[in-house]
């Protein structure tokens, strides 16, 4: 079942439909990611955090101790209160 269509422009660019843009919380700047299926294509909205900025909050002064105890959970929590700090 499709919800939108979009037309490719000769420059290889497609508007997203509102539609889809409202079902995928998405907006100006927002990072979509294309994945192939079973031959088809699947669009989906990109994480908001990569594998690196995930590593760098669980290890902000490099690799741990082997047999060290982390907590992951608060370590991506600081991590996350410290990038959206305002001020």
């Amino acid at each position: 079942m499709s919800i939108a269509q979009s037309k490719v422009t000769a420059q290889g660019q497609i508007s997203v439909p509102a539609e889809v843009r409202k079902r995928l919380g998405i907006g100006p700047g927002s990072v979509l990611e294309w994945h192939e299926q079973d031959g088809d294509f699947v669009v989906r909205r990109a994480g908001r955090f990569s594998s690196m900025d995930i590593h760098q909050a669980l290890f902000p002064n490099g690799a741990s101790k082997s047999g060290q105890r982390i907590d992951v959970k608060g370590a991506i929590r600081k991590h996350t209160r410290q990038r959206h700090a305002r001020g």
